[in-house]
């Protein structure tokens, strides 16, 4: 199970992404962090017996950083460090059918896509054991889809899309850059 949290001081908007991501990634349960500190963290996931801990940090009022982090004893550091330049929430999509449950999602991989974000999709596929599907006929077997791509503009982009339907959910998360040596940033 994965832990997934927030800042000490959240807005609205990162609560409802929290929501969202929790909503759209299966084996995930969200909590609300409060005065907790890293540690407290730590030992909450420990208590609820959750492996894994996400982190939605805030920037200019929005859902800025994701920090991955392993529980062993404390919280350890996971790259890659995700920075977010803006992400659009479920809401906003207006196409998630009502009660309908995700219980299945997989990493949709192209060959054709840039070393970046297969190290991304390998990533998340192992922090989130998501598995990765390289064609069509593998896609059946899931609800949901997380495709990584490049836009027009150079960011990576990572959606969610809902199968048979095949229509964006959300959340959607525009990417401005991804840490994958974190020795340098802790400490």
């Amino acid at each position: 199970m994965i832990l997934l949290t927030t800042s000490r001081r959240p807005t609205k908007g990162i609560r409802t992404f929290c929501k969202d991501l929790s909503h759209t990634l299966p084996k995930i349960l969200r909590i609300n962090r409060g005065k907790l500190s890293l540690e407290g963290v730590a030992a909450k996931a420990l208590e609820l017996g959750a492996e894994k801990v996400v982190i939605v940090d805030r920037w200019k009022g929005g859902p800025g950083k994701i920090e991955l982090y392993r529980v062993d004893g404390g919280l350890q550091s996971t790259p890659p460090l995700i920075y977010l330049r803006s992400v659009k929430l479920r809401r906003e999509f207006q196409t998630m059918p009502k009660g309908r449950r995700i219980k299945s999602i997989a990493i949709a991989s192209s060959p054709k896509q840039p070393q970046e974000v297969g190290r991304l999709e390998k990533a998340l596929s192992e922090f989130f054991n998501i598995p990765i599907a390289s064609n069509e006929d593998e896609y059946k077997d899931y609800n949901v889809i997380m495709q990584t791509s490049i836009n027009p503009a150079g960011e990576i982009t990572t959606t969610f899309r809902l199968l048979p339907e095949n229509v964006e959910i959300g959340p959607r998360m525009r990417i401005s850059h991804l840490i994958w040596d974190l020795a340098v940033n802790e400490g």
